[in-house]
């Protein structure tokens, strides 16, 4: 068993004069991995969006930075917000000239038993992992399809498919995430669109180390087949694949990014 962590991989060009918007992305996770990584990737135009203003410059900033002739942009917008959801895609079209990639990276998870849980808890888990993931597809594909073009990829998670205590509000979310794929990708391809998601077991961040005890990170890593959790690039590399021609004929796909397929 290797726990050594790969060399991180340079980029092929796989986004090559593409314009892509991805959610939640100014964090230390996998949206703004996916962002450094569309920059690498060769895209004409990454439109990152976040809630925090002062960490959203700050991602902008740092990926303006690689000199890579990508324009970068930052849209303050809450994917909870019906308004503010509409005013980012329509703002993103009119930056880029037509967004050919959109990535839903925004959610929210926690740790809670079903017997304690609130109905606040329980609803803005589910508003913001799989409604808000809702609300960005269904502006961006009023975009998308009449242009007969487009890739939507969806962040979902393994708890989408296996059990694990403290989850239920989690794991419906992103089982939702899963079936919203699936049938959104069927309505969608016979305009061109193709919709795939990913569906990480565990990725480091650091907030995931606020967030969850050292015993419980250790024991998910001791699960995974490698004996460590993926780096959040290694996540985003799958997600650059789907975004890319590369996977022309992948559509309802959710891959797990994981030794933990059920």
């Amino acid at each position: 068993m290797s726990r050594e962590i790969p060399p991180y991989v340079a980029g092929h060009q796989l986004l090559a004069g593409k314009h892509i918007l991805i959610t939640a992305a100014a964090g230390a996770g996998i949206g703004f991995s996916a962002a450094k990584r569309a920059v690498e990737e060769g895209a004409a135009t990454v439109v990152l969006s976040d809630i925090h203003e002062g960490r959203l410059q700050q991602a902008v900033e740092n990926l303006a930075a690689l000199n890579t002739g990508c324009q970068v942009q930052g849209i303050v917008a809450n994917v909870t917000n019906e308004e503010q959801v509409q005013h980012l895609v329509d703002e993103a079209e009119r930056l880029s000239g037509g967004i050919d990639v959109l990535i839903n990276n925004a959610g929210l998870g926690g740790t809670c038993r079903l017997v304690d849980m609130q109905d606040e808890a329980w609803d803005r888990v589910i508003d913001i992992s799989l409604t808000g993931t809702m609300r960005m597809m269904r502006a961006m594909l009023r975009y998308m399809q009449p242009r007969g073009r487009g890739v939507i990829v969806n962040n979902a998670s393994v708890l989408g498919w296996r059990a694990q205590v403290e989850q239920c509000h989690y794991a419906a979310a992103k089982a939702g995430v899963m079936a919203l794929t699936r049938c959104a990708a069927m309505e969608s391809a016979e305009f061109g669109v193709r919709i795939n998601a990913v569906s990480p077991s565990i990725a480091m961040h650091d907030f995931l180390r606020k967030t969850t005890s050292p015993e419980l990170l250790a024991e998910l890593s001791k699960r995974e087949a490698f004996g460590r959790p993926a780096e959040v690039w290694e996540v985003a590399n799958v997600m650059m694949f789907l975004a890319s021609d590369y996977a022309s004929y992948m559509t309802g796909e959710v891959v797990s990014v994981s030794s933990q397929h059920p």
